[in-house]
């Protein structure tokens, strides 16, 4: 039997989870957005400028206006104007504060993912320290410059040597060739 509210459940979500109310984060981080955007383009010195000119705007068209024309009256202080800028002030005030507690936020997860980086460049550079340790003591068991001439002399004596002119190897002492002996002068004899 085939369920109407498929759409009411699905694999990435937990049984009971309503379909009116599908994701309240999603929601929750647009307002964010827009009261960030709200308090960045309220702390401009554009904001200021243009706040400043309608507040004077305001002012001089009450004063100087035809009095039929005018809304606010500059004898009871400009209630209208006092009340707008009173409403905009307790709206701007929280939404400053959630800005900066978004930002906090931020700056929470920022310092975290500094301080796991550090740490990973602290193991990184202890364990290429541990390497330049290791290797120069490597070093100190290797073959030096002099220490590598002096043995290629050797070797080179030894060449020089072998190449000289050899004597007859013997290998049975007893297969000599015959040996001469001592030539002997004749006896002579003497006249007495």
């Amino acid at each position: 039997m085939a369920r109407s509210n498929r759409h009411d459940e699905s694999f990435d979500s937990p049984k009971g989870f309503s379909a009116l109310n599908p994701r309240p984060s999603r929601s929750r981080d647009r307002f964010g957005r827009f009261t960030e955007t709200i308090a960045r383009a309220m702390g401009t010195p554009w904001f200021l400028l243009g706040l400043t000119i309608f507040a004077a705007v305001w002012m001089l068209f009450n004063t100087f206006a035809p009095e039929q024309w005018r809304f606010d009256s500059y004898a009871i202080g400009f209630t209208a104007l006092t009340l707008i800028l009173s409403l905009q002030a307790s709206y701007a005030a929280p939404m400053i504060l959630l800005a900066q507690n978004r930002q906090d936020d931020r700056d929470r997860v920022q310092f975290e993912q500094d301080r796991q980086r550090a740490e990973r460049n602290l193991a990184d550079t202890e364990y290429l320290a541990r390497e330049v340790v290791a290797l120069r003591l490597a070093m100190k068991d290797m073959a030096t410059k002099d220490f590598i001439k002096a043995e290629l002399r050797a070797l080179l004596e030894e060449l020089e040597k072998d190449e000289a002119p050899a004597k007859p190897v013997v290998k049975n002492p007893a297969a000599k060739a015959p040996a001469k002996k001592p030539a002997t002068r004749p006896a002579t004899r003497s006249a007495k």
